[in-house]
């Protein structure tokens, strides 16, 4: 009787570790599937005049557009409460986000993205 307890107790306790450990590595990956630095903006089609247009210009990093509307997971998985929002990833893991105000418009600059990212590329040397 306390084998098979300690067997079922070890096989919960495995189960609880894989669990934890497969959550961490899906909400820590980047939307670009790089480890490299990755900024992508979330927005929805509804909230297209509010788009950033600039995005594609930042240089130094990959970009990317995921339309919330579209992929469904992607506003719970990446906390997205506002669109548009853009989130900094580096190495799979966000280091910088940057939210619509009110009005859903983009308050953040190019200019205020692109220091961001001068500063954390900035920190590896």
């Amino acid at each position: 009787m306390k084998n098979t307890s300690l067997k079922l107790m070890a096989g919960y306790i495995l189960a609880i570790i894989l669990l934890i450990t497969c959550s961490t590595t899906a909400n820590a990956q980047s939307p670009c599937g790089g480890d490299d630095l990755c900024v992508v903006q979330f927005n929805a089609g509804f909230n297209e005049a509010n788009k950033v247009d600039w995005l594609p210009k930042l240089t130094d990093c990959e970009t990317k557009f995921i339309d919330i509307a579209t992929d469904k997971e992607a506003s719970g998985k990446y906390k997205i409460v506002v669109v548009p929002t853009i989130i900094i990833f580096k190495d799979g893991k966000e280091v910088e986000r940057f939210q619509a105000n009110i009005m859903m418009q983009m308050e953040a600059t190019k200019k205020d993205v692109q220091n961001k990212i001068d500063e954390i590329l900035m920190e590896d040397f």
